[in-house]
């Protein structure tokens, strides 16, 4: 598209963005060398064309760039990175370029961070679970191969804890490859030292290709790093037959370095100060997951976000919910009871998880048991208010069975180490367990064949 030629002074310098006047044949999102006066080399790419001229992001930020003395050329294509299997078992930039201390990868595959549009009718329809050996989303809100699924956690919760255990644990019950795509977005130092020992420590790394952007790297780079992990999962799905879920840590941090960015071009802001655009920019990541009709592999996300004062109608999790298929949601109630992950199931939820589980993928008994738990636990918390009213003497014999209940399901099922791997059998177990301590005839929502299967009598 771009000519080649060389263009010497820019218009204006403002944050992480220059204008630069009088270009013409250039396209959105087409990458730019930048020389500094200094001879220094940077990379920007081209995030708004105007009548005039276009404004364009520079990664490394503007520092030291002269309004007079600064050079630009356009590249007439997009910003590209190398995708490999060679890439799994490594930690890279927000640029895809190894900073682990090993070697440089011997590919020439280069693909466009900005993957390919999928069109709809391509799409294929998300099944099969994948278990996370975390109990209260295996049996409660199942994840499953194509979904989106997202982590709604606040500052300060155990959600890097719960992301490295994710990451650690994740299978698939078919035996089939499965790789799983790390990346983190302005994560401070010592959260970033927390994963990468965590995956090393466990041996995990070596399935996992981790994509690193630190709190202190500069803002505009981390809109590259979530693009540029994704680049690599489209290469291993759809063209390496593997199926890949994506972990991304914190969305929050993306929306806040998106909102930046709209202020230095000056943009007429949204909610809270985010662009108007938001919705859209979110879409473009989460709407690269999903499975596609003649391929092998898929593509399954776990986004994770921190709501701001815990705030779910926030417009990060907010829209985040709109494009997404439902999400766990962590309690800071739960955290202050020791109880990890703190999973709150009353607001948690999986949209597709009655097509990941069931006879062929889980267990029979599963769909039913998931349903008993969440009418059960609701009836506990209805006992537990009326508890600060009355008093646990002034209870009927039936709500303190549901006591009973509740107290056993968060303590052993909802609760387990953040080392504790257990198979969705192991799981289901436990929530027999729990129901055993009701009656049979308050276990409404589960056929008597599989009560009289399962059901424990003397627990």
């Amino acid at each position: 598209m771009a000519s080649g030629l060389e263009y010497k002074g820019v218009a204006s310098i403002s944050g992480p963005i220059i204008i630069i006047e009088n270009v013409q044949n250039v396209g959105y999102d087409e990458l730019v060398y930048i020389k500094t006066q200094t001879g220094e080399t940077r990379l920007g790419r081209v995030i708004q064309i105007m009548q005039k001229a276009v404004a364009v992001q520079v990664f490394e930020g503007t520092s030291g760039l002269s309004t007079t003395e600064t050079r630009t050329r356009f590249l007439g294509h997009p910003l590209e990175v190398p995708v490999s299997t060679e890439m799994l078992g490594r930690i890279m930039n927000s640029f895809g370029e190894p900073i682990d201390g090993y070697p440089h990868f011997f590919t020439e595959e280069k693909r466009d961070i900005n993957g390919y549009p999928l069109n709809p009718v391509a799409r294929e329809y998300p099944r099969e679970f994948i278990q996370t050996g975390i109990s209260s989303i295996d049996c409660l809100s199942s994840l499953v191969r194509g979904q989106k699924l997202p982590v709604f956690s606040g500052p300060g919760l155990s959600h890097n804890e719960l992301a490295a255990q994710i990451v650690r644990q994740a299978q698939i019950r078919t035996g089939e490859n499965f790789n799983i795509i790390f990346i983190a977005m302005g994560l401070k130092n010592d959260d970033a030292a927390f994963f990468k020992k965590s995956f090393e420590e466990t041996g995990a790394i070596k399935n996992v290709a981790m994509f690193l952007n630190l709190a202190d790297d500069p803002p505009v780079e981390r809109i590259l790093t979530p693009r540029v992990g994704l680049t690599l999962a489209e290469y291993l799905a759809y063209e390496q037959d593997r199926h890949v879920l994506v972990v991304m840590t914190d969305i929050t941090n993306y929306c806040e370095a998106l909102r930046e960015l709209s202020a230095s071009l000056e943009e007429v802001p949204s909610r809270k100060g985010y662009p108007g655009y938001m919705y859209s920019d979110l879409a473009s990541l989460y709407e690269r997951a999903g499975r596609i009709h003649g391929k092998k592999g898929s593509i399954t996300q776990m986004p994770i976000l921190t709501m701001p004062n815990d705030d779910i109608t926030h417009p990060i999790p907010d829209l985040t919910g709109y494009i997404t298929e439902g999400q766990i949601v962590l309690s800071r109630a739960l955290e202050k009871q020791s109880i990890y992950p703190p999973i709150y199931i009353t607001t948690s939820l999986s949209r597709l998880m009655k097509d990941g589980i069931g006879k062929d993928s889980t267990r029979e008994d599963h769909a039913s048991v998931a349903s008993q738990l969440y009418a059960a636990y609701a009836q506990y918390n209805s006992v537990k208010s009326l508890v600060t009213i009355i008093g646990e003497e002034g209870l009927g014999s039936r709500d303190k069975d549901y006591l009973r209940f509740g107290e056993y399901f968060e303590k052993h099922l909802v609760n387990q180490g953040n080392t504790e791997n257990r198979s969705i059998e192991e799981t289901l177990q436990i929530a027999w367990n729990a129901l055993s301590l009701l009656p049979t005839d308050e276990l409404t929502s589960i056929k008597p064949e599989y009560i009289q299967k399962y059901y424990k009598k003397h627990l």
